[in-house]
């Protein structure tokens, strides 16, 4: 049983189509990278699987379409990250990450326990910010604040986490090490990664397969090999990928 499977999901907004029959599956261990030019279809993709589009098709969380399914239940599989995250309340590290507990709470606002605690703080020194988890947010680097939500999906500890743009606006070494923390992640027993990705380099590096769209329709889908060879690539972006990255990255080699 795959952990999240899209089945010819389709997004419409005022009878325009932004998404086209898109069909994925994420089984145990898969980083599938979603990537595509600008308009092609790449956050719908992603607001439609964490169920923030209306869609018509099916995406199954386990064996239940996510119709069907609580917003705790669904919680306790899926944990998404938006593109972009605007904080303008003081909470502290641990507070943030604290929230990621919500949906295995009782009621409302239930109260928080040892299993609670101890996900939590393990969360904290994961993703390296243990001196920071009494600093306000209001205090943290572009870097270290999405650490802080990264570690908020660790402590909810879902089966799937799906990203848009998890290193946008990072510099190199943030970009790093978020997805070497996403990739260590990944590694452990029924967890897989849906990441929309705008650097084809680190896409190709980390993911283990990927999908390839174009103004809302699925042009590939698969392994890394197959969906980034030259024809594919090349005939979306119009450019001949290989030459222009080989000759972006020349400086560097020796």
């Amino acid at each position: 049983m795959s952990l999240l499977e899209m089945k010819n999901v389709t997004v419409s907004y005022d009878g325009y189509c932004v998404l086209k029959d898109a069909s994925l599956k994420l089984e145990s261990g898969d980083w599938l990278m979603v990537v595509g030019p600008n308009g092609a279809g790449k956050s719908t993709l992603i607001s439609a699987a964490g169920g923030n589009a209306p869609y018509t098709g099916e995406i199954l969380i386990g064996d239940k379409e996510r119709t069907a399914m609580k917003a705790r239940e669904i919680a306790r599989r899926v944990g998404t990250l938006t593109q972009n995250h605007s904080v303008g309340y003081s909470f502290s590290v641990r507070e943030l990450v604290g929230l990621g507990r919500y949906p295995y709470r009782k009621g409302i606002i239930g109260g928080k326990d040892e299993d609670d605690a101890r996900m939590v703080e393990q969360a904290i020194q994961d993703v390296g910010l243990g001196e920071f988890a009494d600093r306000s947010l209001l205090t943290l680097s572009g870097g270290e604040l999405q650490r802080a939500f990264i570690a908020q999906l660790f402590a909810q500890d879902p089966n799937v986490l799906m990203l848009d743009e998890p290193t946008n606006n990072l510099d190199l070494i943030f970009q790093k090490e978020v997805f070497d923390l996403l990739k260590k992640w990944v590694a452990q027993k029924d967890r897989a990664i849906l990441s929309v990705v705008h650097d084809l380099g680190l896409a190709r590096s980390y993911g283990n397969k990927a999908l390839l769209l174009d103004r809302g329709t699925l042009v590939a889908y698969g392994d890394m090999d197959s969906v980034f060879s030259d024809d594919m690539i090349n005939g979306v972006y119009k450019l001949d990928m290989r030459q222009w990255m080989s000759k972006l990255y020349s400086h560097w080699v020796n």
